[in-house]
């Protein structure tokens, strides 16, 4: 493994476990009724998000990269009604991090170039594309998260 591949592995899977703690951080705090309850008339609930960004990490990089046979729901991460407990919801969560920073610590030099299509990333050409394309997907919905912690605890 070249030094190059080191940090790469290093920094990424870093970079994804940093936001993952920050996630559970903000989710601490929360009731089961905040976790589920949309402060605005646009947008997601805090739950809906974690389910949502624990699908995006399982597909794209657990499906198509570390190859889990993980199969996706995608409407249902946005619309799930039975609200399960916030414990189990952030332990899946939790999990897809894990699974991401194990994934990106195992590639090779030459896995970075290999080719990567899925489904609504038929553009994303190279892994190491897929990889960033989902840190910045984390890091944006991780925004909206901040957002609707600091209103849901006014």
């Amino acid at each position: 493994m070249t030094d190059l591949n080191r940090n790469i592995a290093k920094c990424f899977s870093e970079r994804y476990e940093e936001l993952g703690r920050l996630v559970l951080q903000m989710a601490e705090p929360l009731s089961d009724e905040q976790f589920w309850s949309k402060p605005f008339a646009f947008g997601n609930s805090f739950g809906h998000l974690v389910l949502h960004l624990t699908g995006n990490l399982n597909y794209y990089i657990g499906a198509e990269i570390a190859k889990t046979g993980y199969v996706r729901d995608r409407p249902r991460e946005f619309s799930e009604t039975a609200r399960p407990a916030k414990q189990q919801v952030l332990q899946r969560f939790d999990e897809a991090v894990k699974m991401v920073a194990r994934t990106i610590r195992a590639q090779q030099d030459e896995d970075w170039n290999l080719a990567y299509s899925a489904m609504g990333e038929d553009d994303a050409g190279t892994r190491f594309n897929a990889v960033l394309r989902c840190a910045t997907h984390l890091h944006h919905h991780v925004g909206q998260m901040i957002y609707l912690t600091k209103q849901l605890s006014t």
